[in-house]
């Protein structure tokens, strides 16, 4: 294959600033925007100063572990707020299979969140986010990164406790149109395991959403994060989810959907470290995202990545290329969780050593 990020790529140009939207319950219109422009710029997203990103639905749980400096585990992080008078089953956070990120970005003395995914189910995610303290008010924007059950299926309830908590304001939801369609996986002895749908954008408009479906990139949150396009496949390993299958157009059967297409990342640039990214499942492989990343931003360098990256089960065997690809990169800090699987974690701990740092809910980590 190419070295990462060497294939030329469409540059971006740089962008007509539309104003800051502080944070609040504004219109959705200042929320979200086109991205324009195909030729590169030093600044096409507005710099943030340092992230905060907390984990509100993961696989896994762990406040045992030891941790960089910047990344507080659940356990310390409630003690320190006073959330956790008394250790218990009912005081901790649940693990879940599935993803929910909220990030918030800090620009001089403005402050925008992004909720990007929203889990399996409402109840975890209103429930884990009841525990860690989340104002729902402070979100912005939700993203959707495909059109999976495990990252959609508590979309319903997200936006609800958005809205609640901002009366009258429409809840910006960015979707793909291609997230609305059944899915299921098709194992090697032919048994489909059929997944449930991510919510319809009715279903979602009638909860306080403004859904903004397309294909295509944009900026939201005060121009500072950057919402991708579908990402060019352009590893020979990276080729998809085997068995993955979605309903026909006639809804009588099913075609392979390998490539998942509808999955998007989001990156934000931050100050005096470079290019973040966070790629909820990786399905077109963490390899092509980090390159189309490094491409859309040719003059920002990559700092690191968080999310799954989908080397388990059936996508094992491409855990050394993808591990020996992620080092080009020159990455300062990964954060792998959610479908990740423990055996490419082994492999990046021994790679990546300090560097890593991996994913659990309740765990925040300070970028910047």
């Amino acid at each position: 294959m190419r070295q990462p990020g060497s294939r030329r790529g469409h540059r971006q140009r740089g962008l007509r600033r539309a104003g800051a939207a502080r944070a609040g319950a504004e219109g959705a219109a200042a929320h979200t925007r086109p991205y324009r422009g195909s030729d590169g710029g030093p600044h096409l997203t507005r710099v943030a100063d340092r992230l905060d990103v907390l984990v509100l639905v993961d696989n896994a749980t762990d406040s045992l572990s030891t941790t960089p400096r910047n990344v507080v585990p659940e356990w310390p992080g409630l003690v320190a707020a006073g959330r956790l008078p008394v250790l218990s089953g009912e005081a901790i956070c649940r693990a879940h299979h599935g993803l929910s990120l909220l990030i918030t970005a800090h620009v001089g003395d403005e402050r925008h969140t992004l909720l990007f995914d929203a889990g399996p189910e409402g109840a975890t995610l209103v429930r884990n986010a009841a525990i860690l303290g989340v104002d729902f008010g402070a979100v912005e924007v939700i993203v959707l990164s495909h059109g999976h059950w495990d990252h959609g299926g508590g979309l319903v309830a997200a936006v609800e406790a958005v809205a609640g908590r901002r009366p009258g304001a429409p809840v910006p939801c960015l979707v793909h149109p291609g997230m609305f369609v059944q899915r299921a996986i098709k194992r090697p002895d032919g048994v489909l395991i059929v997944q449930e749908p991510v919510p319809e954008p009715e279903r979602l408009t009638g909860v306080g959403a403004s859904v903004q479906s397309t294909r295509n990139a944009q900026v939201v949150g005060g121009d500072v994060f950057y919402v991708s396009g579908e990402v060019p496949r352009v590893t020979r390993y990276e080729t998809g989810l085997p068995g993955h299958v979605k309903r026909s157009a006639d809804g009588r059967t099913w075609e392979p959907d390998p490539l998942i297409m509808d999955e998007r990342f989001v990156s934000v640039q931050v100050k005096g470290r470079g290019q973040f990214v966070f790629s909820a499942c990786s399905h077109a492989g963490i390899v092509n995202v980090l390159t189309h990343a490094r491409q859309t931003f040719p003059s920002v360098p990559l700092y690191g990545t968080m999310g799954g990256l989908h080397l388990s089960g059936s996508t094992e065997p491409i855990i050394p290329d993808t591990v020996a690809d992620l080092k080009r990169f020159g990455l300062g800090f990964l954060a792998p969780g959610h479908c990740t699987g423990w055996r490419a974690l082994s492999v990046l701990a021994r790679e990546f050593g300090d560097e890593l740092a991996p994913s659990a809910v309740g765990k925040r980590y300070l970028i910047g």
